[in-house]
């Protein structure tokens, strides 16, 4: 099992690496710049070859980027838009030169445009973003919790998105079950987590999950509000949590918790629980 957190990039970008493994990190998440600024300082080539270094010999992997905030491929507004696609690109080649495995990527608003405008939209941007950066790295698409006009709630809006691309061979999907339970699908009894997955295996293909965002959730089913909790402390529970951590067909998945960080010690405290779920397989 591969089980790590989003930890911090403060100071140098490879230090995020040091906290990571201090934690005891498998896998772990980072931005690679401010993820609520449009400008970015360049990765000095020494912090590369730092990052690289370490990530090799603390075998952290895959290591995850994720995009930030201020990207919507889905607006409606064309300045925004194409200012989007040129900070996507910029990022996806800082994730390249890192040596990331994958680059997650929420799906962005429609701004009341309608949801069918949204999917369009964001699939002719990734469309000239593949070909454009001709990324290493795998984008992954990850669903969200439906508030506001934000698409990706529903998983036929990953299918959509997928099979509008000239090139899918490197897209695949990061499923957060926070998201998921608030979107108003049931993974909390069994019956629901099995009509759940079975959903997703049959649309989309349970093996497309390369990652997994590892949530809680502060808010109820259906809420389409993005809340997370630790792991346990929340509406999704224990018992459901360790259903998806060891579901066979996400054997191979990162699992990493986006939990809140109210003290020093809850990423080592969610490192526990997530750990202790999956110990009998």
């Amino acid at each position: 099992m591969r089980i790590g957190v989003h930890v911090s990039i403060a100071g140098h970008i490879y230090e995020s690496l040091d906290r990571a493994k201090a934690l005891g990190c498998d896998t772990m998440q980072i931005f690679s710049r401010n993820p609520r600024g449009w400008q970015a300082a360049e990765l000095a080539a020494s912090d590369i070859e730092e990052f690289r270094k370490l990530k090799a010999i603390y075998r952290i992997s895959p290591v995850v980027v994720h995009i930030p905030y201020l990207i919507n491929l889905a607006s409606p507004d064309d300045d925004l838009y194409r200012k989007s696609i040129g900070a996507y690109i910029d990022d996806i080649k800082r994730a390249d030169s890192l040596g990331a495995e994958y680059f997650v990527t929420h799906l962005g608003s429609h701004v009341g445009s309608g949801e069918d405008n949204g999917i369009k939209r964001f699939s002719a941007a990734l469309n000239k973003i593949i070909k454009t950066a001709r990324p290493k790295t795998t984008i992954l698409l990850e669903n969200t919790a439906g508030s506001g006009d934000s698409i990706g709630s529903k998983f036929g809006h990953i299918k959509r998105i997928i099979g509008s691309l000239d090139d899918a061979s490197k897209v695949a999907v990061c499923l957060d079950t926070a998201h998921t339970f608030e979107a108003g699908y049931d993974i909390k009894s069994e019956k629901g987590f099995k009509k759940t997955f079975k959903e997703f295996d049959d649309m989309l293909g349970l093996g497309l999950i390369k990652v997994v965002h590892f949530n809680d959730s502060l808010s109820p089913i259906g809420s389409h509000s993005d809340r997370h909790e630790h792991l346990g402390k929340g509406k999704i529970g224990l018992t459901a949590l360790a259903r998806v951590i060891n579901h066979p067909k996400l054997e191979n998945a990162a699992f990493i918790m986006e939990t809140p960080k109210d003290t020093d010690k809850d990423d080592i405290m969610n490192l526990k629980t997530a750990r202790k779920m999956c110990k009998t397989r």
